[in-house]
């Protein structure tokens, strides 16, 4: 196999320094047309291919971006991924995405191979408290914003939804069509967003009287997990029952509803009116359509860019302490037939 064209072999080709190729390449505006002509004609004739990792390590950092998520696998971050991949490559950057699996040391690895990559910045939905290790990144010129966690203004960006407002719109749909014996399962509460939601479904049972709350545990966040929870719920008796379920996501509430409704005699939402989190797009297509709280996942991957690139402008500023922002977005109750035996379906 022969090898490939070195800048060297494009500037002898077009007959021009070294330097004028490296021009061409990182700053065009210094070079007259008929030479940038010249050089990416030679360019492609060679088939010249840069390379991105010297000019990293010249720089300092590169044109790619790190994200670390959660949980790839749950579509509510895959949305949000996405979203994030077509803003960064609107202004020419890339994302490089690991997923920690709610394990905080995968966590870690992901940060050193993010910050070995020289990564411009880096985007974090983090498993636990992580501000140490991100003020170190902010020491050795890497910005962090935080996705789906807010983070204090006076130390980094974040982008986030009100999950508190979002517990308390899904309790308070149950109590409002007449539930009263409410059960909520989320995962553990170590996670920020679990801990939250169920802080805001407890506002809302504390409003009405006569109204409980029970917290079941479950082994994840998953689907299979779900399952697991509406196992356990069909060896109750029926007055041990709840009449009205909140799961802090979607994938568990599809759990709880294969097993109720397909494996067992409880209906949805006759025994058990159903209501999940995120409003992905199984939660439309299920066997019972669910209610959800919807997260707007496009505007999080969107803004997550937004405030990455103005903590990276700032970093490049004369200024001696950037401007960090808090943006917080407002859920959205969708109901479906899953609650809708006393409201309107969606």
């Amino acid at each position: 196999m022969s090898r490939s064209a070195s800048i060297k072999d494009v500037a002898n080709h077009a007959r021009v320094a070294v330097g004028t190729v490296s021009n061409v390449l990182n700053y065009p505006d210094r070079v007259s047309q008929r030479t940038k002509d010249r050089v990416l004609q030679a360019i492609d004739e060679l088939g010249f291919v840069r390379n991105d990792a010297a000019r990293q390590l010249r720089a300092g950092h590169s044109r790619t971006i790190g994200l670390i998520v959660l949980d790839v696998g749950n579509p509510f971050f895959t949305s949000v991924v996405r979203a994030a991949e077509d803003a960064a490559a609107l202004q020419g950057s890339a994302v490089l995405l690991g997923d920690s699996g709610h394990d905080a040391s995968r966590e870690s690895n992901y940060i050193d191979l993010f910050q070995e990559q020289r990564v411009q910045g880096l985007l974090i939905s983090p498993v636990g408290d992580v501000t140490e290790r991100l003020d170190q990144l902010r020491e050795r010129g890497v910005p962090t914003v935080l996705v789906d966690r807010l983070a204090d203004e006076s130390r980094y960006s974040s982008v986030s939804v009100d999950d508190d407002a979002g517990g308390y719109l899904a309790a308070r749909h149950l109590l409002d069509i007449g539930r009263r014996r409410l059960a909520f399962v989320g995962g553990p509460t170590s996670i920020r967003q679990v801990a939250d939601r169920l802080q805001g479904a407890q506002r809302a049972v504390a409003e009405v009287p006569d109204a409980s709350l029970e917290v079941l545990d479950s082994a994840g966040q998953t689907v299979l997990a779900g399952r697991g929870v509406g196992d356990q719920l069909v060896r109750r008796s029926a007055g041990e029952l709840p009449d009205g379920m909140f799961c802090a996501n979607d994938l568990l509430a599809l759990g709880v509803m294969q097993s109720l409704t397909m494996l067992h005699t409880l209906r949805i939402p006759e025994d058990i009116a159903l209501i999940g989190y995120d409003d992905i797009d199984f939660a439309v297509s299920a066997v019972v359509p669910l209610s959800s709280i919807r997260q707007p996942t496009e505007a999080l991957g969107r803004t997550a860019i937004e405030l990455l690139t103005e903590e990276v402008d700032a970093m490049g500023s004369a200024s001696d302490r950037p401007h960090h922002r808090a943006v917080i977005f407002t859920p959205e109750l969708v109901v479906r037939q899953s609650t809708a035996g006393a409201a309107t379906p969606e």
